[in-house]
Order: structure tokens, then sequence, then C-alpha cells
């Protein structure tokens, strides 16, 4: 397992940084460096390098508690093939299976509140057409927390069953009536759940640059982040790298990933140019063999999101750093096999 990963050139410069901390008695989390950096981490000990809560990281330094030895199962959403997305009861699901994270998005209501949701809109997956049939196709953007609140979140998984799951037999009949009335949830209530968990979570902000919220949901996501002592436990992506950049302005030390549905033609140089520490490209968009070099330059590769059992088993040969999933129950059982 790599401790550090420096931009610095040859093998002996390396070995002299780690000599100097160890002489000046630096904690190895804590010996700083500047980014590219490797990003992910398995689960089981979230603070064991030496930085734990908010880290050690200052304006200068870079999370390093993230740092992957073996492929990461992200559960996309939460478990979503077990329960409704971006619910608390997909992110329980998702521990409970033994995902290494979870991954939600995050968008903003019309009073500030910062809310986990996907769509721009909560038709999909609310009541939202019962309750305001008159703003069936507003957007999230547009209702207050409260207004959202009064929503219910969960039933719709279990009226569509969008993966099979429960005709399959995978969801009890006393997970289906928990279900009904799950309540969105705020993104406070999403990390203190990861963070009392002792896990992680990748946070994709969700692009807002067409509405007001994009003034300011980069910096009151991490804002909470920081207040939570949560910066060693959060990876934040965004199609908007805009967005990551801004993060990194803010608080240097948060680790960031660039969201692409499209492959980029020098993925380096896209990192480089926003300081992200991980590519999150589309399965579409990426070939296996395009993998190792990435990572051979310090960057992590996160792709999503892949379901298919072939697909999954030909990315963890590949050495890919993690894989957003809708089925973590699948992954983990290949990724045990391939241990």
């Amino acid at each position: 397992m790599r401790l550090f990963h420096w931009n610095i050139p040859g093998f002996w410069g390396m070995k002299w940084i780690l000599l100097a901390a160890a002489l000046l008695g630096l904690p190895v989390g804590c010996a700083g460096g500047p980014a590219p950096q490797t990003v992910a981490q398995t689960a089981t000990a979230p603070a064991a390098l030496g930085c734990p809560d908010q880290g050690c990281a200052s304006k200068t330094e870079v999370n390093t508690m993230f740092q992957p030895k073996r492929t990461l199962n992200i559960a996309h959403r939460g478990a979503r093939s077990l329960a409704p997305e971006n619910t608390l009861a997909a992110a329980r699901k998702g521990l409970e299976i033994g995902a290494d994270l979870w991954e939600l998005d995050v968008a903003m209501t019309v009073d500030g509140e910062l809310v986990v949701l996907h769509d721009d809109t909560p038709a999909r997956t609310s009541n939202v057409a019962a309750v305001f049939p008159a703003r069936r196709s507003a957007t999230v953007y547009e209702f207050t927390l409260a207004e959202l609140r009064s929503l219910d979140f969960g039933s719709w998984f279990v009226e569509k069953d969008p993966f099979k799951q429960i005709a399959a037999g995978a969801v009890s009949q006393a997970e289906q009536q928990q279900y009904k009335g799950e309540l969105i949830p705020t993104l406070r209530e999403a990390l203190v759940f990861t963070r009392d968990h002792n896990w992680r979570v990748n946070v994709e902000i969700k692009d807002a640059s067409k509405t007001t919220a994009d003034a300011t949901i980069v910096e009151k996501t991490v804002a909470l982040i920081t207040e939570l002592g949560m910066i060693d436990r959060v990876l934040i992506s965004s199609f908007n790298h805009q967005y990551i950049q801004k993060v990194k302005a803010i608080q240097p030390a948060l680790l960031t990933a660039a969201l692409v549905e499209k492959a980029d033609s020098d993925p380096a140089a896209l990192l480089r140019r926003t300081g992200a520490q991980a590519y999150n490209p589309a399965v579409s968009a990426i070939v296996p063999a395009a993998i190792r070099p990435l990572r051979e330059q310090g960057f992590d590769v996160y792709i999503w999101t892949v379901n298919d059992e072939a697909t999954l088993k030909t990315l963890v040969q590949a050495g890919v750093s993690g894989i957003f999933t809708d089925f973590p129950q699948l992954l983990k059982t290949i990724l045990e096999k391939s241990q």
C-alpha cells in the first residue's frame, strides 16, 4: 500500500523525503506534498494513516487518506438496486453489503438548503405530481426544504421495482414497507450518517450553473464538510470542472475528481488543469488499457456506472481504482474471488 505519491522524479527523491519525515517525527499521513496524489482507500480504517477527522491538512497540504490497494466498491447513489436511490435507506443497504463507500448527488433548495437528489426535478423519485400537481415539472432548486420534506421518496421504488430486485426476492416485505414515506436527506444528514458509521462518501456536486444556487453551492458544500470534520472521508466530483477548481481554491486538502461523459483526449492534462486527483469517466468513455498509464502518473480512475458482471471483472483485472455500481452486492462477490 502506497502511503505517499508526490510528483517528484525518481525513487531516491521519494526515499529522502520519507526519511526526513521520519527523522523529524512527522506523522506519515501528514508529510504532505503537492497534487497529484492517489485518491481512494479501503473503508476499513479511515483514520489509520495519522490524519483523523479534518486531517492535518492546511491550506497547502493535500489529504492522503484515500489510497487503494485494490479496486473500491462504490455504491452508486447508495445500493439503489435494493433501496430507493440517494436516501439514507440506500446508504444503509450499501453499508450492510460491505461497499467501501457510497456516492450521492447534492443540489440546493430555493431557501439555500443542501439536499441529496440526482435529477433536476423530484418527479421521477417522489410523489410530487400528487402533492404539487401544478409544479410537477419544477426543479429541485424551486422548492423549499419543507416542501421537499413533505414528499415521499420511497414508494416509487416499491411500485416500479426499477432493477427487478423485488421480483427476484432480494428485497423483503419488511424493507418494502419501510421504504414507503422515505424522506429526501439533507447533505448534513447524509454526511453525519457516513461519519457516524466510519465510512466514506463521494459527493457529486450537481451542475447548478443555470440556477441561483450556482453562486453558493460549492462554498456551502465545502463549508459543511469542513464543519463536520470530514475532509478525510469525502471525495468531491462534478461534471462542472470549474466547481472542482473552486473546491481546491477554498480547501486544497479536499480530494476531487473530474467527471466526464465522453472520453477526454488527454485526461492527465485535464486533471492537472483542474487540480483534481481522479478521473471519473463513464464506462463507455475509457478502455481498460488506459487505466494503468493514468494510475502510474499518480491519478486514480473511478468508472461509472457498471452493472455487467463481465465488465466488472475486466475493470478489476485492469487495476481500476474503483467502480460505481448499482449492484455493490455483485461487485463484492467479484472482488472477494479476485483476492
